[in-house]
């Protein structure tokens, strides 16, 4: 169904709501009105002088359908480029138009919206004929798939009560029809008003906007290969992707042909189930939530390359037509059914006729043999009487006696004439029951067949859940040794970092240890001055003990000790010199003290006491 024919049915709609009086016709003034809005639509330029030209031969009154239909398509529907108006918008003005005196108001389970979906679905499924119904089979298929969007099973029960009406059987379902149908709520007791909108635009999404799948995958990015979960949208020409699911901020599409093609990846850089999509110029690489949805997503987009690669434009046309052959073939292979089974009556009724005919033969054969009877006896008395009285006639009763046996051979012909008919029925009888057999056995032959191939069918469904549950064992088992090796690759790196800190911890130990160095070196230097310090004072304090006077001279001789005097404990210059000396083994233990804290080891501190004893025992005289 080409794009002509989807508007034209939106616009037939439209043409009936004006017609008020449902008399065919429409008003001029009003088909200005119709033929400017749709213009508006369909983005095309609209001439308002161009419908009274085309009507100047006709007088004011109204136009009819086929009136109006040259105008339509030469003014309007030639001049429409696809791709350059929404074609929504078109089914949203013609939907206005023919709700306001079509649709009853009132309390309705369905919304606005709803209705206005399910209308335009059932554009799409409607037969191509006027006025536009539904088949019940139609019907049936929209229903389930709007049932199988809300996760619930279709009431069949009610259905059938709806399907089996004397007018739907006859006629099929309007669009008024099914939509009361809808608001009556037998179909969708106790759900709920969101669920049931929720249904409608995923099967409209699905069925009119041609949308194959949508959902949230993980994509890889071009330019900074890092990943982002964006929801992606695959119609048959693209395979478009949004920052969420309202679908507002699109930030890129890819376009399919019949040179792309989808594989299957091996999981890396943490992202499992894995695709790729492969067009001439570029890769693009997505994660899937689970196997699942990776191969629904890959046999989607791979039917969508198969459509383009055949060139077709959409999955459910090409789906509706298959329904609408194989509707086309049952309804065929009914009619040869029933011509089969008018064959076999008709043939019933001849073999009824044949048999009735036998027994009227057989009942004439009977009258024919007791005629003969009859006959027999009475030329038995006949000839007895002819025999007793008229015996001097023997001559003319014998003359008499061979045209009775030429009429008995006359009479036996005939009767076998008609014991071969008999035959023949009777072998037309055998024919006729044999051909009755055989079309029994070839209906059970059909029978056991398709026993056979349901229960093939069954044991391959089994197969296939084994095979399924096995590949999920496995998936469990693949994901257990990943989290596995997660965690030994996390207690590495816990070890690493406990390596790294024990390594810089050893580092500020040695640098410490150098501080303390230098600590020990700069006391060390300290030390050495402080008893240079101390050696200095002691020659001073020699000398302010021992004053030279005037014209005094050192003795020579004796040795250097000769002289010396142990002074007083009254003498000011040795009570000066004990309290420099007691300060200066104050400092000494200050420093020891220092040095003790700062040593890295006991030995060094030994070490560094004996030094100091050493230096002390020096500078004392």
């Amino acid at each position: 169904m080409d794009l002509r024919s989807e508007l034209l049915k939106s616009i037939w709609y439209a043409f009936t709501a004006l017609d008020i009086e449902k008399s065919g016709k429409v008003s001029k003034s009003q088909l200005k009105v119709l033929s400017h809005n749709l213009c508006t639509v369909l983005s095309i330029p609209h001439d308002p002088v161009a419908l009274d030209e085309h009507f100047r031969d006709d007088d004011d009154g109204p136009v009819s359908n086929q009136g109006y239909m040259p105008y339509l398509n030469k003014y309007i529907l030639d001049k429409v480029v696809p791709g350059s108006f929404i074609k929504e918008d078109v089914d949203n003005l013609c939907w206005t138009l023919t709700a306001k005196k079509n649709y009853q108001q009132g309390v309705k389970i369905l919304a606005r919206e709803d209705s206005f979906r399910l209308w335009c679905l059932f554009n799409f499924l409607s037969e191509d004929k006027y006025p536009l119904v539904m088949v019940p089979d139609e019907v049936e298929y929209l229903l389930k798939k709007i049932c199988m969007a809300m996760s619930m099973e279709l009431n069949c029960v009610e259905l059938e009560d709806y399907l089996s009406q004397e007018s739907v059987l006859q006629n099929g379902f309007t669009v008024w029809a099914f939509l009361n149908m809808m608001n009556s709520g037998k179909l969708t007791r106790g759900i709920s008003k969101e669920t049931i909108t929720m249904g409608v635009e995923e099967v409209y999404r699905e069925i009119v906007g041609d949308v194959l799948k949508e959902g949230y995958l993980w994509k890889k990015s071009q330019l900074r290969r890092n990943w982002k979960e964006r929801w992606f949208t695959l119609k048959p020409t693209s395979l478009s992707y949004y920052t969420n699911e309202d679908r507002k901020d699109c930030k890129g599409s890819i376009n399919l042909d019949k040179n792309c093609c989808v594989e299957v990846l091996p999981d890396r850089d943490g992202k499992r189930c894995m695709f790729c999509l492969k067009t001439i110029t570029k890769t693009y690489e997505m994660s899937a939530s689970d196997t699942r949805q990776r191969q629904e997503w890959t046999s989607a987009i791979q039917t969508a390359i198969r459509l383009q690669a055949e060139g077709k434009s959409s999955l459910h046309k090409e789906l509706k037509q298959k329904r609408r052959d194989q509707r086309e073939q049952k309804e065929s292979r009914r009619r040869a059914k029933e011509q089969e089974m008018q064959r076999l009556q008709a043939l019933q009724e001849e073999k009824q006729r044949k048999l009735a005919e036998l027994e009227l033969l057989k009942e004439a054969q009977k009258q024919a043999q007791a005629l003969l009877q009859q006959d027999e006896q009475r030329r038995r008395t006949q000839y007895e009487q002819l025999q007793q009285a008229l015996e001097v006639q023997l001559k003319e009763a014998e003359e008499a006696r061979a045209n009775m046996e030429a009429e008995m051979v006359l009479k036996e012909a005939e009767a076998e004439k008609q014991r071969r008919r008999i035959l023949e029925l009777e072998d037309m009888q055998q024919g006729l029951e044999e051909a009755l057999q055989q079309e029994i056995k070839a209906r059970q032959d059909e029978e056991a067949f398709r026993y056979a191939q349901a229960r093939l069918l069954a044991e391959e469904e089994e197969k296939m859940k084994a095979l399924m549950s096995l590949q999920e064992e496995q998936e469990e088992y693949i994901l257990k040794t990943q989290r596995e090796k997660q965690e030994l690759r996390q207690e590495m790196e816990s070890k690493s970092r406990s390596l790294n800190e024990a390594q810089r911890q050893l580092e500020e130990v040695r640098a410490n240890r150098h501080r303390v160095d230098q600590d020990v070196v700069a006391a060390q230097k300290k030390l050495r001055q402080a008893s240079t310090n101390v050696k200095q004072w002691n020659v001073q304090m020699n000398r302010l003990m021992h004053p030279i006077g005037p014209g005094e001279k050192r003795p020579s001789g004796g040795g250097s000790f000769s002289s010396f005097k142990i002074p007083s404990q009254k003498d000011p210059g040795l009570k000066l010199r004990v309290k420099s000396e007691q300060q200066q083994q104050q400092e000494d233990e200050e420093s020891k003290e220092n040095v003790h804290r700062s040593s890295p080891t006991l030995e060094e501190d030994r070490r560094l006491s004996q030094s100091l004893n050493g230096n002390m025992d020096m500078d004392i005289p």
